[in-house]
């Protein structure tokens, strides 16, 4: 049984925000201090990724782990109410994260999920730091590799005209 009125629940329904969370808030907030630079919800990708590291070909997800059914995650579990519509509605979430993320892959961008729960305080810091480690060994492994020129001159834009011009 819901403990709130219809009307409640659509209040409280209605406050969940999509942009600008606490969690990905704090993400923000660290990542600037640090000098990681990043653009907000890009809509040229798929997903809209909440933040995108274009030096560091780089899409980072914050999720919530209710919305976005974190396994094994103490603050995940499915209402107690209305349940078949929240395992569908969950499950629909995971698999699109899932497609979206093999799209960015394709694309060549690197994708990082940093959940609400490892921003919690005991482990913050922790979390933090790793991501920035991650972050900064993209780059090097990025900028290190070696591409081979080409075995074939290339070719120009456009031919040489004749004698006369």
């Amino acid at each position: 049984m819901d403990n709130h009125t219809p009307s409640q629940r659509h209040t409280n329904m209605a406050a969940v925000r999509s942009k600008d969370t606490r969690p990905e808030i704090i993400v923000r907030h660290w990542l600037w201090s640090r000098g990681f630079r990043y653009r907000l919800n890009d809509p040229r990708l798929p997903g809209h990724p909440d933040l995108v590291l274009r030096k560091y070909r780089t899409c980072v997800f914050v999720n919530g782990c209710f919305w976005h059914g974190h396994e094994g995650c103490k603050y995940f579990r499915l209402p107690k109410t209305n349940t078949d519509f929240w395992e569908k509605k969950i499950k629909r979430n995971k698999e699109r994260d899932k497609e979206e993320q093999k799209k960015l892959a394709k694309m060549g961008w690197h994708c990082i999920t940093v959940w609400e729960c490892q921003l919690r305080e005991p482990q913050r810091e922790r979390t933090l730091e790793s991501f920035a480690f991650t972050l900064n060994r993209i780059f090097l492994e990025d900028h290190s590799k070696r591409y081979e020129p080409a075995e074939e001159e290339p070719q120009m834009a456009a031919e040489p005209l004749g004698e006369n011009g």
